[in-house]
């Protein structure tokens, strides 16, 4: 058989055991977070400054937006209100009962 096998071909290794492959990530990932931590830099006075504002307009364009949103609805219920008063009394003047009515209370006309 050792004919029939490749030259360069890669031969199987014994496998690994499962303890030792958990050792060895384990290991890996304790080496990139230390790497991460080296290669961090403090935060500077000005990058801390320029969050903290972000931070500050966020919240006064949340605030801004809500009081538009809270005054459009209150205009919305206003208008809504105005509008459906005046329907109210414009059936009132024109309702099916109350032009019988109305017919019937004017005298006839005499040229």
């Amino acid at each position: 058989m050792p004919l029939c096998r490749k030259p360069y071909s890669y031969s199987k290794v014994d496998k690994e055991d499962p303890e030792e492959i958990i050792h060895r990530r384990a290991q890996f990932l304790i080496h990139k977070v230390l790497e991460q931590a080296d290669s961090r830099r403090k935060p500077s006075c000005l990058r801390i400054r320029i969050s903290k504002l972000k931070v500050k307009i966020g919240n006064r364009l949340r605030r801004l937006r809500k009081r538009i949103m809270l005054g459009v609805s209150a205009a919305r219920l206003g208008i809504h209100g105005h509008v459906m008063n005046q329907i109210k009394t414009l059936k009132k003047l024109f309702g099916p009962g109350r032009q019988s009515q109305s017919l019937i209370a004017l005298p006839p006309l005499l040229n």
